[in-house]
């Protein structure tokens, strides 16, 4: 070792040493960062960072060792081969870059020691290959021992250095590697320098010039920082690029791809965080839950890609009143969730006024305005809840009393609701019950027509008489079945009652059965519905479907295909609540519907409303140039009905031409009678009408709704 120090200080030029030594270490820095890169790559990429790896390890130890040679100052003059020189490069690429293939192959345990071990001999070859193209004017001999020492440090380190790159051993492993790398190749080249011995023999004259060789040194370690700079800058503009991948997927899964605010998952660990924070304080968390009130107006009316500016640009002004303590996610759908660490009433008041004032400001969309509002539900933790799951449904709970009181835009959490939803869960598991136990009844209301007032078809209704709480107007159980994933049950259950029923008509008048959206987006309702017509014998002329526009609306393109192959079966179509929707001419543009429904809502103000009478004027003068017939609904007065008839309404359905009634009712009435096969089949739906449905004089009824949402 002591022969080693004395032949750098002794026999080189100091400064061209450290020169050396900083080339090798900032190579053998970018050669394990190359490395380590291509390990953890593979296919053309791998071979591409190992084709980078390469060439960085060879430029740093040939240029390593031609400036350490050109440090060496044997007292004679001396020259180099080129062709050697350049061919001792190609051995330290083309070494080390098989020596990394084969560290980085994981072909066995053993394949890091191995690769470092094929790299430490590219390493040594390359050395003693330089030394055969160092010409000197003496007598060159060898020490064996510092020869073979050079060789076994070489071998050594080198693996060393690949099997902490492969391994990672070490938490700072780049830096161990690099060192080790570094050590290996200084230590063969000294070592080897101090087997190196020259007597001299002047052959002629010449000399080397001490300015020209520090001159070749210094411009080698700059094209060797060059290309070792250009490796290392490959491998931070690649890690640069990862790491922003990375932020960018970060990003994507904890924000929201629309708005940029929290998502959910976001949202659930913030909330973790403040419960945890005000369970160790002992404070209190407020967790304000939002719906957005006319949401789904904006999506139909204007289109989605507004319901999409509309989101942005209320997530933008949330974010911006928020303040510290306060946090603000979007839950899903058109559903944001806000967080405040509670400090007192009037903080929090401040925070669901900021709220109130970015949700109710108008919004510019082209030519128009949007007022969206909101609905929103606090609770809190721990008064309200124990636990995050309890704080969030207690939370929802207060926000859907929000929305369903139109004089309140905020509620607050209050033990009744859990009340409430326990109670709305246990009606629908009655409703659930009388489904499967056929505990339900359908009952019947006239259509006639307007100038003879013959019978030309009944509607079916649904009634439910509960054994305990009476009767059950659908306003009320038919929300519940769609919330309850019942709809489409209960939908089938109606349609199959109602085809039975008329099957056994006489005469052979048309009923009429609801839809509700829920059911129209079922894949199957045309099978289904051919299935209960086959099933019950009903014809199917003599079956007619009623629908609203909103149930077309949503998505008008499949919605149409379903109509037609409806209507391919024989099923008359009926567009139901006519006036009431969003594009009710293109509706009667797009498809022929078998008849059009007028809404009841103008029918109740014909006799005192102009507008209300020039409404129906212009509908029934449109049914009548498509050759569509009209049908009224909610018919209560005389008034009323002549009216209709001078503008030429084809048919009428309300209380002053007939209640819904249970088959045992009109039957007994004359209205309707059986055929004799199916004498024994109706006397178990003679359920009588419960008094409570019975209307107020002049008041719309509950009994008259349909099955569809309310």
């Amino acid at each position: 070792m002591i022969n080693v120090l004395n032949c750098i200080t002794d026999s080189h030029n100091i400064w061209l040493v450290l020169v050396a030594a900083f080339v090798c270490a900032a190579g053998s820095w970018a050669v394990v960062c190359l490395y380590d890169r291509a390990s953890r790559t593979s296919g053309l990429q791998r071979a591409g960072w190992h084709f980078l790896s390469a060439v960085a390890a060879g430029a740093a130890i040939w240029c390593t060792h031609f400036i350490a040679m050109l440090a060496f100052e044997p007292g004679v003059p001396v020259s180099f081969d080129p062709m050697m020189t350049i061919f001792s490069l190609l051995i330290a690429m083309a070494g080390a870059g098989a020596g990394f293939v084969i560290a980085a192959s994981g072909f066995s345990r053993y394949a890091s020691a191995v690769g470092g071990a094929v790299t430490g001999l590219a390493i040594a070859v390359m050395h003693y290959t330089g030394m055969a193209a160092y010409r000197v004017q003496g007598i060159v001999s060898w020490d064996r021992t510092y020869l073979a020492a050079s060789l076994v440090a070489a071998v050594v380190l080198s693996s060393v250095a690949l099997y902490i790159a492969t391994a990672k051993p070490v938490r700072h492993y780049r830096i161990a590697a690099s060192a080790a790398l570094l050590l290996g190749i200084v230590t063969l080249h000294f070592t080897g320098m101090t087997a190196f011995q020259v007597t001299p023999l002047l052959v002629d004259n010449s000399f080397s010039n001490p300015d020209a060789m520090l001159a070749l040194a210094l411009s080698v370690a700059a094209v060797a920082m060059v290309i070792v700079g250009a490796g290392l800058a490959s491998y931070i503009i690649d890690d640069s690029v990862r790491t922003d991948a990375l932020d960018r997927l970060r990003h994507m899964a904890l924000n929201d791809s629309l708005t940029g605010l929290p998502n959910r998952s976001s949202f659930i660990d913030r909330l973790d965080h403040e419960i945890d924070l005000s369970s160790e304080l002992k404070g209190k968390v407020a967790l304000i839950g939002i719906d957005l009130n006319r949401f789904k107006e904006v999506n139909d009316i204007r289109g989605h890609a507004a319901g999409d500016r509309v989101l942005k640009v209320l997530a933008e002004r949330m974010a911006e009143v928020l303040q510290e303590g306060e946090f603000v996610a979007r839950t899903g759908g058109d559903e944001f969730a806000a967080i405040q660490r509670y400090v007192d009433q009037p903080s929090l008041e401040n925070f669901l006024g900021r709220l109130t004032a970015v949700l109710t400001a108008p919004i510019e969309d082209s030519a128009h305005e949007i007022t969206v509002g909101a609905s929103m539900g606090v609770a809190f933790y721990p008064d309200n809840a124990a636990s995050r799951e309890a704080l969030i449904s207690n939370a929802d709970l207060a926000m859907y009393r929000a929305k369903a009181d139109l004089t309140h835009h905020v509620c607050y959490y209050c033990q009744s609701m859990d009340d409430t939803v326990r109670a709305r869960r246990s009606l629908a598991s009655d409703l659930r019950s009388a489904i499967a136990n056929d505990e339900l009844d359908v009952h019947y209301q006239v259509q006639t027509s307007v100038t003879t007032n013959e019978i030309r078809g009944f509607e079916a209704l649904l009634r439910w008489n509960h054994p305990e709480h009476g009767f059950i107007p659908p306003s009320e159980f038919i929300p519940l079945a769609e919330e309850n994933g019942l709809i489409l049950q209960l939908g089938e259950w109606v349609l199959r009652r109602a085809c039975a029923d008329a099957a056994a008509w006489t005469p052979s008048y048309k009923v009429a059965v609801n839809l509700s959206p829920i059911q129209f987006v079922h894949g199957d309702l045309a099978k289904m519905i051919l299935e209960v017509l086959m099933s019950t014998g009903l014809a199917a002329s003599r079956l007619e479907l009623e629908l609203t526009e909103s149930a077309i609306f949503q998505d008008k393109e499949r919605s149409f295909s379903v109509l037609r192959q409806i209507k391919a079966l024989g099923v008359n179509i009926a567009l139901d609540d006519f006036g009431t929707g969003y594009s009710s001419l293109e509706m009667l543009r797009a498809f022929p519907f078998d008849k059009i429904k007028l809404d009841r809502s103008f029918i109740i103000e014909a006799e005192d409303s102009i507008q209300a009478k020039s409404i129906i004027r212009a509908v029934l003068a449109l049914g009548k140039s498509l050759e569509i017939p009209v049908l009224a609904e909610g018919i209560e007065t005389q008034g009323q009905l002549s009216l209709l008839g001078t503008e030429g309404c084809d048919e009428a359905q309300g209380y002053l031409l007939g209640r819904p009634s249970p088959i045992a009712q009109l039957v007994e009435k004359g209205t309707l009678s059986i055929e004799a096969d199916a004498t024994g089949t109706f006397t178990d739906m003679a359920v009588a009408t419960p008094s409570s449905e019975t209307p107020a004089s002049g008041a719309p009824a509950l009994n008259e709704l349909r099955v569809r949402s309310a």
